[in-house]
């Protein structure tokens, strides 16, 4: 399998109307987030499709991909690399790793760091030093931030919340509105577990914080309680 090979594939699968959509979806406007990212307009199921189909594909050639101009190449060497670390021995799962946080410009936009880092990032240093995920927070890079803390999702899921509410004290005044979503969803993952630990967190913090991590953080509250919050009424 080769790259000439997997870039045939993607070519059949182009849709220019859904491209077009997906480019206003994912902010690729001069000055936005995704700005000059280009679109295919594939689905994601197709896009998990043909990254099954080429899961033996070289490193040199999902190098390659994940460094791509086109957003699908880089998704499908995303998926390609998640499946990888999955099926990997602790040897294979350090090699995926190290080249993930060596290729991640490649992770630059928000459905490539939420489908990803927590399976790659995560998953690795679940049960390791977390160093790197306090580098990325202080970060100017915005896909580094959100990296930081979306990689956390696997520690909730194992109840380890410590460095999930770290992070989030750090993004706090963090002045882009996709870190305050992803902060806001991480809370929120952790209220679903332990809600008094997350409570514990929104109180001591809840006059700061931003609005609409604080939407997200409080949304599957109780109706009562989660407008006291949004009044201040706590």
């Amino acid at each position: 399998m080769s790259l000439l090979e997997i870039r045939k594939e993607i070519s059949k699968q182009k849709n220019p109307a859904q491209a077009i959509n997906l480019q206003r979806f994912f902010k690729t406007g001069k000055g936005e987030y995704g700005e000059g990212d280009i679109f295919y307009g594939i689905k994601v199921p197709a896009q998990r499709i043909i990254s099954t189909q080429f899961k033996d594909l070289a490193f040199e050639d999902l190098k390659i991909l994940i460094s791509s101009k086109v957003h699908e190449e880089r998704l499908i060497a995303a998926f390609i690399l998640i499946d990888l670390y999955k099926k990997g021995d602790e040897k294979k799962k350090k090699i995926i790793f190290d080249f993930y946080i060596k290729n991640r410009k490649g992770i630059n936009n928000w459905d490539l760091v939420d489908l990803s880092a927590p399976k790659i990032v995560g998953a690795h240093l679940i049960d390791k030093e977390k160093a790197l995920l306090y580098k990325f927070a202080h970060s100017k890079d915005l896909w580094e931030k959100r990296i930081s803390i979306i990689s956390t999702q696997t520690f909730i899921r194992e109840h380890l919340f410590e460095d999930t509410l770290n992070l989030s004290e750090i993004l706090l005044q963090d002045k882009h509105d996709l870190i305050h979503k992803a902060v806001g969803w991480m809370l929120r993952e952790v209220g679903n577990r332990d809600m008094e630990t997350e409570e514990e967190f929104l109180k001591k913090h809840y006059k700061t914080i931003p609005r609409t991590m604080l939407r997200y953080a409080i949304e599957k509250f109780p109706e009562t309680k989660r407008k006291n919050y949004l009044k201040g009424r706590i």
